[in-house]
């Protein structure tokens, strides 16, 4: 038998070379720029999704606007008129878009929340009441965003700890909150007479309303919130695999509760907002808030069964809304009609999302075949 060295392998005694060659990284660089045509660009990947999909909504503004040039030029020719439909467009806007922001994140997380529209009624009939007014504008603030930000907790706390659906919860919490609203205030209208909280509506600075400044800061933080903080990546995981975000060390219940805690706070912020609108506070206001929240979040991205969204988007899903909705006003449309029409816009959202999703699970699929 013959004898091996010590630094003998039987690769080498196979004739097999002993260490790979030395690498050049000249040759490493060339062979990843040949290879980089191949693969997916940010743009044709996961990366420019958001950008496209908001590039898209863009589009569509720009449709409408031509749409109601070609149906009423006649309004459309008069510069001013146009600034002050935008801004008109905007103050519709603002209060739908802070209620949006909230319901975003509880779609990315999984949830779904029915009850904002009757949160937004009872924090404005709460905050209207002789016995809040009486402790002047900051005194009727809080009590709006206390009211909100409790009720969001009462919704998570039964989904989070309860353990009921969603669906179930939020739609018991709107009854019982419209219910409550119409007995604190006895079927009334509550006039607001403070003069700061009527002003919020009413004053503008650099010739934009005081309502869209409020609109602009809760997106911003929003988006922080989102895309910034850990608050948002848990968010996301949650929606995306709740199992898989326990097992990664998330606390799921707790961070779905606080989900609902944040719609809560951003309907107290618009029950605030649409009081100084009104002047006035009763317990039909904000109906159907939560269907054009929902429409909105759906329009802008936010898939509905949770993982991934943006607050951009939502936002320009809100403000396309608005533009209908005040498209549908100028040319003399029912309320019935745009009714409908908001209601084919979110079953057709949702086509194109599952389509969206069934093609990129089949895409990775694919991939995940050819690389194995």
């Amino acid at each position: 038998m013959s004898e091996m060295s010590p630094t003998a392998t039987p690769e080498r005694a196979a004739g097999l070379p002993a260490q790979s060659p030395p690498v050049d990284p000249a040759e490493t660089a060339a062979a990843a720029k040949s290879d980089a045509p191949g693969r997916l660009s940010w743009w044709r990947g996961d990366g420019g999704e958001g950008a496209k999909r908001n590039l898209g909504l863009l589009a569509t503004l720009v449709v409408l606007i031509v749409i109601g040039i070609l149906t009423r030029p006649d309004l459309y020719g008069n510069a001013s008129w146009v600034w002050g439909n935008t801004l008109t467009i905007l103050k519709l806007a603002s209060v739908v878009g802070v209620v949006t922001v909230g319901m975003t994140f509880v779609i990315i997380g999984g949830g779904i929340d029915l009850s904002v529209g009757a949160i937004v009624a009872l924090a404005g009939v709460w905050s209207t009441t002789v016995a809040t007014q009486s402790y002047g504008a900051g005194g009727m603030i809080f009590s709006a965003l206390t009211v909100g930000l409790a009720v969001g907790l009462v919704n998570g706390v039964l989904i989070s700890y309860g353990r009921l659906v969603p669906f179930i919860a939020t739609l018991a919490m709107l009854v019982a909150a419209r219910g409550l609203a119409a007995e604190i205030s006895d079927k009334q209208t509550q006039v607001s007479t403070n003069a700061t909280i009527n002003g919020i509506a009413s004053t503008e600075l650099l010739g934009i309303p005081l309502l869209v400044y409020i609109l602009a800061a809760v997106v911003v933080a929003g988006w922080v919130l989102l895309n910034r903080t850990t608050f948002g990546r848990r968010t996301v995981a949650v929606g995306g695999n709740p199992e898989a975000a326990r097992l990664a060390g998330i606390n799921v219940r707790r961070h779905t509760l606080l989900l609902y805690a944040l719609s809560g706070l951003c309907c107290g912020i618009a029950a605030i907002m649409l009081t100084a609108q009104a002047t006035s506070a009763q317990a039909a206001m904000a109906n159907l808030y939560e269907l054009d929240a929902i429409a909105a979040a759906i329009i802008g991205g936010t898939l509905l069964s949770g993982g991934r969204g943006t607050i951009i988007g939502s936002l320009l899903g809100v403000v396309i809304f608005s533009t209908i909705t005040n498209l549908f006003a100028i040319n003399n449309v029912s309320i019935e009609a745009q009714n409908m029409v908001k209601g084919g816009i979110i079953v057709a959202a949702v086509l194109v999302q599952q389509v969206q999703f069934r093609s990129l699970t089949q895409f990775l699929g694919r991939n995940r075949a050819t690389t194995t």
